[in-house]
């Protein structure tokens, strides 16, 4: 029997949707479009937001996560993970408590380039990937806070050689920061932080593997709608691949879900008082369809 994990993984990750649609808003990549707010755990979309694209992927946050956290399971620990935009008071305060951790990535603010410049050259460590290998990265630990947190967190940053440094301010090293209340060594932090960008691939699929990185109309409350029906497509494609098909299909992607599973011809015919699907496949794909609808009458039962 599969035993679930004890602690639960919530990435929250804004993604862009450029739109040519006149009542688009403008990005603050300086295209028009759309900015929708996903939550995600494990692959799975916990959570969406469909929102106009001139509202920063800031906004309301802490309101969205707890909402993504009303789907998931009782009694788990909740490990949130996002980027610079969930940098703030109110997310740490939420996720700083016991039973909750955070790594999200710091700004690199006036305060946090101030306790970088205070760390002493001691304290820069080699940092090496999850695999064991070398990099030309080094790592260090300190504590910070920030006006409106609670708590004291830690702060992981990581410096390499800068290849251009500023005329001006001459800076030898390029940095990268992440705030969080974890406790396994520093490395181990970052390894589990940098895995957020499985977020991306989860966007791709979303995006291009069902075809929502195009809007189909210029009113929002349609295009919202439109979205809502791609993401509950998406989970259920991420169901079929999970809990359904062999496990050569876990890692398949929609594109080749449409291809070797969905692609197939058929029809209803009636037959001795009965109804009747014909459909032309080989054996090998008829065992296939007939061992994934015994499995979708066992998780409907």
């Amino acid at each position: 029997m599969r035993q679930e994990p004890e602690e639960v993984i919530l990435d929250v990750d804004a993604t862009e949707i450029e739109a040519e649609k006149q009542e688009a808003q403008w990005t603050y990549h300086k295209v028009k479009g759309y900015m929708p707010m996903l939550g995600y755990v494990n692959g799975v979309c916990v959570g969406q937001e469909f929102r106009e694209g001139h509202q920063s992927p800031s906004a309301g946050i802490v309101e969205f996560a707890q909402e993504c956290e009303g789907v998931l399971p009782e009694g788990k620990r909740i490990y949130f993970r996002s980027d610079s935009a969930a940098y703030q008071a109110a997310v740490i305060n939420r996720y700083s408590p016991p039973g909750r951790s955070f790594t999200i990535t710091a700004d690199l603010d006036v305060a946090v380039k101030r306790e970088i410049k205070n760390l002493s050259e001691t304290a820069w460590q080699p940092y090496r990937t999850a695999d064991g290998l070398a990099t030309d990265r080094q790592i260090a630990e300190t504590v910070h806070t920030m006006n409106g947190t609670e708590r004291a967190f830690r702060l992981l940053v990581l410096r390499w050689p800068n290849p251009q440094p500023n005329l001006f301010e001459a800076e030898r090293y390029g940095y990268h920061a992440v705030a969080t209340n974890r406790e396994e060594p520093g490395c181990e932090v970052i390894w589990k932080h940098n895995q957020r960008g499985n977020c991306e691939n989860w966007h791709k699929e979303l995006k291009i593997g069902l075809a929502m990185e195009q809007m189909p109309c210029g009113e929002f409350e349609a295009n919202a709608m439109y979205f809502a029906i791609g993401v509950l497509a998406y989970n259920l494609a991420y169901l079929l691949k999970r809990r359904v098909l062999p496990e050569s299909y876990r890692t398949a992607t929609v594109a080749t879900l449409r291809w070797k599973v969905y692609r197939l011809a058929g029809k209803l015919v009636r037959h001795a008082r009965g109804w009747m699907l014909q459909i032309r496949a080989d054996l090998e794909k008829w065992r296939l369809l007939e061992s994934a609808r015994r499995c979708c009458a066992a998780l409907g039962s």
